[in-house]
């Protein structure tokens, strides 16, 4: 017993520091490259800023949208108890803003990109293709990792952007369509109350998140072993890992942002 747990931790210190020593040498390609000639590919960077993001925009659209519906209704059920509906307006705007645009879209980017990542770069790893590129003195991280990091870090802010607008379109349809809102009215009170700190803290928490589910992805990936068998573990892995590093991190920003009196 104490010795399977002694072997756990082990096991989970060690995974942190080769996790922490692939994010200094994603950066190192990213900022020092560069300088030595060795940068990262611009087009490999273009081609997976596409898959990340571009491809990912209809469901995370969907998603926020009927997220945005969904409180709406909730909210009003409650708010026109008290008289408050019209406060159902800035309530949604400010909950998406805030929390549920950037978690909601970071999970399902998650699923989508970051089991990718694992997906693609565990095949690779038990293809040999990547002692392939070591033999050619490719760097694999600069090859692979560092594109796919730099490309998500970008887009994922930018699906929370569009989460949040389309998160506010839903309530909005709800609140002028259902509640019978007056639409100018609606919109005055969705920024009324909305700070520009209550967009920040949601886009500083998208790029934490953006760069757990890289991380996650490209070090389970490059560490794939066992052929194909390897490789539907290691996707599961991506997947489990970032949707708990995600809530990890979610909840210490906001306290951060909110709680603390610093």
């Amino acid at each position: 017993m104490i010795s399977s747990i002694g072997k756990y931790i082990i096991e989970l210190f060690s995974g942190i520091k080769e996790v922490t020593n692939l994010l200094l040498k994603i950066l190192y390609w990213t900022f020092v490259g560069p300088f030595k000639k060795k940068f990262v590919s611009i087009s490999s960077i273009f081609y997976q800023m596409v898959f990340t993001g571009l491809r990912s925009v209809v469901i995370v659209f969907f998603i926020t949208v009927f997220t945005g519906i969904v409180l709406a209704m909730q909210t009003a059920y409650q708010l026109e108890k008290m008289g408050a509906v019209l406060y159902v307006a800035s309530l949604v705007a400010i909950s998406l803003c805030r929390e549920l645009s950037p978690v909601l879209t970071s999970l399902v980017v998650a699923g989508r990109v970051g089991s990718a990542f694992a997906a693609e770069l565990g095949t690779m790893k038990v293809s040999e293709q990547i002692e392939a590129l070591e033999i050619m003195a490719i760097n694999p991280v600069r090859f692979l990792a560092a594109p796919r990091f730099i490309a998500l870090v970008f887009m994922l802010p930018c699906l929370t952007i569009l989460g949040n607008l389309s998160g506010i379109l839903g309530g909005f349809f709800v609140g002028t369509s259902s509640l019978h809102i007056n639409p100018d009215l609606y919109m005055q009170t969705s920024f009324k109350y909305l700070e520009l700190k209550d967009i920040f803290t949601g886009l500083t928490k998208s790029f934490i998140f953006a760069v757990i589910i890289a991380l996650i992805g490209c070090y389970e990936g490059l560490n794939t072993r066992g052929g194909a068998e390897g490789v539907g573990r290691a996707t599961t892995r991506s997947v489990v890992i970032s949707f708990i590093l995600i809530l990890l991190a979610d909840c210490a920003v906001t306290a951060v942002f909110y709680f603390s009196k610093m």
